[in-house]
C-alpha cells in the first residue's frame, strides 16, 4: 500500500479507534488546505491520544511534522495541521453542533476510498466559487 499522508494519518486514526472518520477534497473551495479529515473521539483522552498517536505516526512512516496543532488543552476539539491536510479531532458533542461537513459540503467529496469504513459526504449544492 501506498503511504500517503492521507493514508497515514486515516490509518492512525484507525488504529486509535476513533469513529465516523471522513475526508473531505475542499482544493476547489480553499485555498488554505487541499483536504480535511474529520474524526470523532468517544472521550477528551481519547481524542488527545489520537492526536499524539497521528502525529507521531505522520513523523515516523512520513517524516513530516505539524505546522500548528490547536486546542490540545482542553481536547474536546483538536486541529491538526499538516499544510495540505488538516485533520479535525473531536468530541461527538462538538461535531454535531458544529457540522463541519455541512459547512464543507459545497466542496467536492474525495472519491478515493482509503479504508471502507470512511463516512463520505456527498456533496449536496453546487460550488460556490
Amino acid at each position: 500500500m501506498k503511504h500517503t499522508l492521507q493514508n497515514i494519518i486515516v490509518g492512525s486514526l484507525e488504529d486509535a479507534k476513533v469513529f465516523d472518520i471522513t475526508r473531505l477534497d475542499v482544493r476547489s473551495n480553499c485555498n488554505i488546505t487541499d483536504e480535511m479529515i474529520i474524526a470523532t473521539g468517544s472521550s477528551t483522552r481519547q481524542v488527545k491520544s489520537a492526536c499524539k498517536h497521528v502525529i507521531n505516526n505522520v513523523k515516523t512512516r512520513g517524516g513530516l511534522r505539524p505546522i500548528g496543532i490547536e486546542g490540545e488543552d482542553v481536547s474536546e476539539w483538536i486541529l491538526i495541521d499538516f499544510g495540505d491536510v488538516v485533520i479535525h479531532i473531536m468530541l461527538q458533542s462538538i461535531r454535531e453542533f458544529y457540522r463541519l461537513e455541512r459547512l464543507w459540503s459545497f466542496s467536492n467529496i474525495s472519491e478515493e476510498e482509503i479504508f471502507p469504513n470512511i463516512e463520505k459526504t456527498k456533496s449536496s449544492q453546487p460550488s460556490c466559487k
